[in-house]
């Protein structure tokens, strides 16, 4: 499987799969997204899943709409963005286990897994797109 994610295309298929669904899960029943995560029913919790839901659908759409774009500076900005916003949410539930809010491990350890699979695939990508400088993946 992560040979086949050496090919952007694949990766980009796998992640947008990847997304529709965990986002489809979040929007239409929140609740249930909550309880593997150990947090009893929590109104406000749903609102926020539900609309973390509609992002990761609307990401799922772009990034399947994009799978067989040809190399540009739009594509390389695109995974980069791919890349941060998989950083940026690695640490979140992370803390928020150390801090008892999220009470089960399990409940973070798959979301965690991917953030760093998915993030270490779309830097993978970015980087391959040389800059509009010309300078290389360097920068």
């Amino acid at each position: 499987m992560v040979t086949g994610l050496r090919d952007r295309r694949n990766f980009m298929r796998s992640a947008a799969v990847i997304a529709l669904g965990v986002g489809g899960v979040a929007l239409v029943a929140p609740t249930a997204f909550l309880a593997a995560k150990g947090i009893v029913d929590n109104p406000a919790a749903g609102v926020w899943m539900r609309e973390v839901g509609a992002a990761l659908v609307s990401i799922s759409v772009m990034t399947w709409s994009l799978r067989n774009a040809p190399d540009s500076q739009g594509m390389r900005g695109f995974l980069w963005g791919g890349a941060l916003l998989q950083g940026l949410l690695l640490p979140i539930e992370i803390w928020a286990y150390a801090q008892g809010i999220i009470p089960v491990l399990m409940g973070i350890v798959p979301n965690s897994v991917l953030h760093v699979v998915l993030g270490l695939g779309f830097l993978m990508h970015a980087r391959a797109i040389p800059s509009a400088t010309g300078r290389g993946t360097k920068d």
